[in-house]
């Protein structure tokens, strides 16, 4: 969390309090204390319910459990599905009105990459309209990587760190394809 220095009020006595960086202390408050705000759009809004249930508690542990339906109410921005070109100066609009610091998550292929619409009315990703911080893929992603994403904002937000991250895969799926290929292939 940063250097512990001694201070001491006067020289003769000996007690004294501690401080550390203010900047590592409010990283560590804000990454405990997330107030989302889900602009969500398509599909993956099922999965974003699913995140948040009592099965997986995946915002609840993290304090990012309470939504906030304001953006001026919320640091984080859940940009769940397609963005559709008339929906992206909206969004653009809801980025401008959260207070700093703010961060933004991108849930899932179609809000990472635009997904499998390749045309002229979606958006190939909210990046081409705002800066994005955590990316995580998958159609729809499951809500074990969603949990790993916020984990990794966290991490994100508690080193001050603004340059984007992406969720890896928890197994490689080319080792998984060669797994299948041998299972077939022996039988």
């Amino acid at each position: 969390m940063g250097e512990l220095k001694q201070v001491t009020l006067d020289a003769s006595e000996s007690s004294g309090f501690a401080t550390t960086k203010l900047d590592a202390l409010l990283g560590w408050a804000r990454k405990w204390s997330l107030f989302k705000y889900p602009f969500v759009t398509a599909c993956c809004g099922m999965e974003f319910m699913a995140v948040t249930s009592p099965r997986f508690d995946g915002t609840a542990r993290f304090g990012a459990e309470a939504p906030r339906f304001s953006p001026r109410q919320s640091d984080l921005l859940w940009v769940v599905g397609t963005i559709s070109q008339r929906q992206a100066p909206v969004l653009k609009r809801i980025y401008e009105q959260m207070m700093e610091p703010k961060w933004v998550l991108a849930f899932g292929t179609c809000a990472s990459c635009g997904g499998f619409y390749d045309n002229y009315t979606t958006v190939p990703g909210i990046d081409k309209i705002i800066p994005c911080d955590v990316y995580i893929p998958g159609c729809p992603p499951r809500p074990e990587a969603v949990i790993d994403g916020l984990m990794l904002l966290q991490d994100k937000i508690a080193r001050g760190d603004k340059t984007p991250g992406i969720v890896k895969p928890r197994e490689d799926p080319a080792s998984l394809v060669k797994l299948r290929l041998s299972k077939d292939s022996g039988q």
